[in-house]
C-alpha cells in the first residue's frame, strides 16, 4: 500500500543513517546437522519397517496363518499415518537461526512509527476486569514515546464493569507512568509490581524519595484494585446481557492528555442472529476503528491476560521492522508465550515449551514462524490486502473495504487523524467508527476471506499468517533472554483439553478447507514452509496411530497373535530402533532447551492424553462442521483460578474433573492395556511363546507407565480430583466388552 510503503521507506531512512544493522540473524549449523543426520538414519529404519509390513503380505498363506491380515493392516496403516506427520514435523528442524537485536541503534523518538495496541475480551466473569486492566496499564507504560501509543479494548460482552474499569486504569496510568520513567521500573505491571517482583526487592538502594513516591503509588493503587474489583462483581451489559446483543459502542478516553497514550474502548453491535466471527472478527473491527482515530503503521496484539513483562518489546520489534533488510516484506514479529504460573512440574505441559523452542524457532529459519495469537507487532498494510493508490477506482474499494467513504480515506496517503482537535471533530470520528463497528458492515465486502484477520477457522492466527505467506510476506521471531509478555496458563485438565479440543478443531478447519497446504500453498510459498502449515494442519490426526497403538496390538496380545518380529529376528532390531529413537531424540531436543528428563514424560503423557481426546474430537468437530452437521462454536478459556485445582497442579496430580465421555475414554484404554498386560505376561510364563509377543508386552506395559496418573486416580488418590468409582466400574465394563468382541472377530 503506497501510503504504509512511503511512511516505512522514511523511517528505515532514518534507520539506516547509522550504517551498523538493527538485527542479525545466526544459523545454528550443528543443531540443523545433527537433525538431519537423524532424519536420514530414523527413515532408512522407517524404510526397513514398511519392508517388513509389506513382505507379510506376499508371504505363504500358511506362513501367516498366525497372524489375521486385517490387524495387521490397522497397525500397518497407522504406522504409515505416523511416519508422515512425523516427516512433515521434520522441516522445522531442517534450518534454526538465533536473532541478535540492536535497540541502541534505532532512530530518535520523534523518527519512531506510532503503534497501536489491540486487547480483547469477551467476558468479565471468565476474564476478570481487574487482570484485563493490568495488561492495558503495562501496554501503556511501554518504553516508547507516549504520544505515539494507542491501546484499543474490544470488549465482545459489552460489559460496563470494562468500560469502568478503563476509565480508572487511565486515571491511575496518569501516576504510574511518570513514577516507572522516572525511577527506571522495569516491570510496569502494577500488580506484579507490588506483589514483590525484581524492582521491590532493591527499593531502599534507589533512596527515601522513592520509597516514599512507591508508597503514595501503592495506596493509589490499592484503591484502584478495589474500585475495579467492586465494579466487576456488579458489572452489567450494555442493553440486553452479556450474551446477548448490544449496539456498537465506542469511546475514547484521555485524548486531552497530549503526553499520554489514549485509552480507546470498543464494543462492537452483536446480534445472535448476525455471524460475528469470535476473536477474528473483534479485531478486524478494531482495525477498522483504529484505522479513524489513530491509523497507526504497526498494530500490536495482546490477550487480555497477557501483560507486557518488559516495556523494551515494541523498540526490539522495530528492529526488525526498521531494519532495511527485512523490513519490504515483513508482515509481524512474533515473540512466544510465556506464562508466569508454572509449576515446577508442570504436568500439563503448559510451557508448550515444544512450540516456541522447536516449531516456532525452526520456522524462524524459514520464511518465519506462525501467527500465535498474541505478543506479535503487525505491519497494518499487510493485513489490508491489496495495494491501494491515489487513483484506485472506489467502486472496487468499496467492494473490499465496504461502503465507508470516510475509511477508505483513512487508508490515503494524505489522511492524518488528529483527535485531539477538539470534540466536534472527534465526534465526527466516533459517528463514523460506530458505523465501522455496525455488525451489518462486513456484509457483501471481503473482510475475513481477503482483507484482515481470516474468519474460516477459530484458528484465525494461523490461517491468517499462512495466508500472509502464501502472499509473498514473511515473519521473524524474537526470542529475548527476559520474557517479554507474560500470561495465565491452564492449571487444570478439564481447561487444556477443553482449549486443545479447540485448537485441534481450528487446525484442521484449514486442513480440510480451500487452504489445506498441499492445495493451495505449493506454488505461494518456500516448499518447506508450506510443509510446516501442512503438519500443523494435520497432526490432530495423530489420534489415529495413537488409537491404533493403543488397542489392535493390545487385543492381540491379549488373545496371543504376534504383530511384531520375534526378538531373534534382525527386524526386532529395527523396531526397537525406532522407538527408542524416537524417544531419544525428543529427550535430547528437551534436555537442549533447558528441561529435563521430568519434562520429557510429562510431555510424552500429554501428548498422548490430547491424542485420544482433544485431537479425536477437535477432528471431528471440524468435520462435522465441514459438512454442516453443527456450527463453529468459541469458549473464551477460563481466567479465575480455582485453589482447589491450583493446589492439585502444584503438587503434580492430575485433577480428572472433567467431561465423563473424555474421561472414560481415557480410563478404558488405561484398563483395556492393563488386561492385555497381565494376560500377556501370564501367557508367556505358561506356554513360554515370549520371543513372539515381547514387543506388544512392552508396548503395553509403556502406555500403562504414561498412564500411571489414570491409574493413581482409580485406585489411589481420594481427594476431589480423583476418578469417580463409576466411572472405573464403567470404564472395566466397556473394556471388558471390547476384549470380548475383539476375541471373537480375531478368533472366529
Amino acid at each position: 500500500m503506497q501510503k504504509f510503503t512511503l511512511i516505512s521507506t522514511r523511517f528505515m531512512k532514518k534507520a539506516m543513517d547509522n550504517s551498523l544493522p538493527l538485527q542479525l540473524s545466526h544459523v545454528r549449523k550443528s543443531i540443523s546437522i545433527i537433525n538431519r543426520t537423524y532424519t536420514l538414519i530414523h527413515s532408512t529404519a522407517l524404510t526397513a519397517l514398511f519392508y517388513y509390513r509389506v513382505s507379510f503380505l506376499f508371504q505363504n498363506p500358511e506362513t501367516r496363518s498366525q497372524t489375521p491380515t486385517f490387524p495387521w493392516l490397522l497397525v500397518f496403516s497407522g504406522e504409515l499415518i505416523l511416519y508422515f506427520i512425523w516427516l512433515l514435523g521434520q522441516a522445522y528442524r531442517w534450518r534454526y537461526v538465533t536473532r541478535t537485536l540492536f535497540p541502541e541503534r534505532l532512530p530518535d523518538d520523534k523518527h519512531l512509527p506510532a503503534i497501536d495496541v489491540f486487547i480483547c475480551t469477551a467476558d468479565p466473569k471468565r476474564e476478570p476486569t481487574y487482570g484485563v486492566m493490568n495488561t492495558v496499564i503495562s501496554a501503556m507504560a511501554l518504553d516508547y514515546p507516549p504520544e505515539k501509543l494507542h491501546v484499543y479494548i474490544s470488549d465482545d460482552g459489552g460489559s460496563s464493569a470494562t468500560l469502568y474499569g478503563m476509565k480508572e486504569a487511565w486515571a491511575f496510568a496518569r501516576l504510574w507512568l511518570p513514577f516507572c520513567c522516572t525511577h527506571g521500573i522495569k516491570t510496569r505491571c502494577p500488580e506484579v509490581f507490588f506483589s514483590g517482583a525484581e524492582d521491590d526487592k532493591d527499593g531502599e538502594l534507589r533512596g527515601n524519595v522513592f520509597l516514599e513516591e512507591r508508597q503514595k503509588i501503592k495506596i493509589e493503587f490499592e484503591l484502584f484494585r478495589e474500585r475495579v474489583m467492586r465494579a466487576n462483581e456488579n458489572c452489567g451489559a450494555w442493553g440486553d446481557s452479556i450474551n446477548g446483543g448490544h449496539a456498537p459502542i465506542i469511546e475514547v478516553i484521555g485524548e486531552e492528555e497530549a503526553e499520554m497514550p489514549i485509552l480507546v474502548y470498543v464494543s462492537r453491535e452483536k446480534r445472535p442472529s448476525h455471524p460475528h466471527h469470535f476473536k477474528a472478527g473483534a479485531l478486524n473491527v478494531m482495525l477498522r476503528v483504529s484505522s479513524m482515530i489513530s491509523s497507526s503503521p504497526y498494530i500490536l496484539v495482546l490477550d487480555c491476560d497477557m501483560y507486557c513483562n518488559d516495556p523494551s518489546s515494541a523498540r526490539q520489534a522495530m528492529c526488525c521492522h526498521l531494519d532495511p533488510k527485512l523490513s519490504p516484506s515483513l508482515a509481524f514479529v512474533q515473540f512466544p508465550q510465556k506464562f508466569h504460573n508454572i509449576s515446577s512440574n508442570d504436568i500439563y505441559d503448559s510451557l508448550i515449551r515444544s512450540a516456541f523452542t522447536t516449531v516456532w524457532e525452526g520456522m524462524d529459519g524459514l520464511d518465519g514462524p506462525v501467527l500465535s495469537g498474541t505478543g506479535f507487532y503487525m505491519k497494518r498494510v499487510a493485513l489490508y490486502g491489496t495495494s491501494i493508490q491515489d487513483d484506485t477506482n472506489i467502486t472496487e474499494l468499496r467492494q473490499s473495504f465496504g461502503y465507508s467513504d470516510e475509511f477508505i480515506k483513512s487508508l490515503s496517503q494524505k489522511y492524518k487523524p488528529n483527535i485531539r482537535n477538539g470534540r466536534d471533530s472527534l465526534a465526527a470520528i466516533l459517528r463514523e467508527a460506530q458505523l465501522l463497528a455496525s455488525c451489518q458492515f462486513e456484509n457483501q465486502t471481503k473482510w475475513g476471506e481477503e482483507v484482515g484477520f481470516l474468519y474460516r477457522s477459530v484458528c484465525e492466527d494461523v490461517l491468517t499468517g499462512y495466508n500472509l505467506h502464501c502472499k509473498g510476506w514473511t515473519s521473524v521471531l524474537c526470542l529475548p533472554s527476559k520474557p517479554q509478555f507474560l500470561g495465565s496458563s491452564i492449571t487444570n485438565l478439564n481447561d487444556l483439553l477443553v482449549q486443545s479440543t479447540r485448537w485441534a478443531s481450528g487446525l484442521v478447519d484449514i486442513g480440510i478447507s480451500k487452504f489445506c497446504p498441499f492445495l493451495y500453498g505449493p506454488l505461494k510459498t518456500s516448499f518447506l514452509q508450506n510443509i510446516c502449515y501442512a503438519e500443523l494442519s494435520f497432526f490432530p490426526f495423530y489420534f489415529l496411530p495413537v488409537w491404533c497403538f493403543a488397542t489392535i496390538p493390545q487385543l492381540c496380545l491379549f488373545n496371543g497373535i504376534p504383530l511384531y518380529p520375534e526378538v531373534s529376528s534382525s527386524f526386532f532390531i529395527v523396531f526397537a530402533f525406532i522407538f527408542l529413537s524416537a524417544l531419544s531424540k525428543h529427550l535430547w531436543e528437551v534436555m537442549s532447551t533447558g528441561g529435563s528428563i521430568r519434562t520429557w514424560s510429562n510431555e510424552q503423557r500429554i501428548w498422548m492424553i490430547k491424542s485420544v481426546t482433544s485431537y479425536l474430537y477437535g477432528s471431528l468437530d471440524a468435520i462435522m462442521k465441514r459438512f454442516g452437521m453443527r456450527n463453529a462454536s468459541f469458549s473464551p478459556t477460563n481466567k479465575v483460578s480455582n485453589s482447589d485445582r491450583v493446589k492439585l497442579y502444584q503438587m503434580g496430580k492430575f485433577d480428572f474433573r472433567i467431561s465423563k465421555a473424555v474421561l472414560t475414554s481415557m480410563v478404558t484404554l488405561v484398563v483395556l492395556n492393563m488386561a492385555a498386560f497381565i494376560a500377556g505376561v501370564a501367557r508367556v510364563i505358561l506356554f513360554g511363546n515370549w520371543e513372539k509377543l515381547l514387543m506388544q508386552v512392552l508396548l503395553s506395559l509403556h502406555i500403562l507407565i504414561m498412564g500411571s496418573p489414570v491409574l493413581e486416580g482409580m485406585i489411589v488418590r481420594k481427594d476431589k480430583g480423583r476418578i469417580p468409582y463409576s466411572i472405573t466400574l464403567f470404564s472395566v465394563v466397556l473394556a471388558m466388552v471390547i476384549l470380548t468382541l475383539g476375541s471373537v472377530v480375531l478368533l472366529y
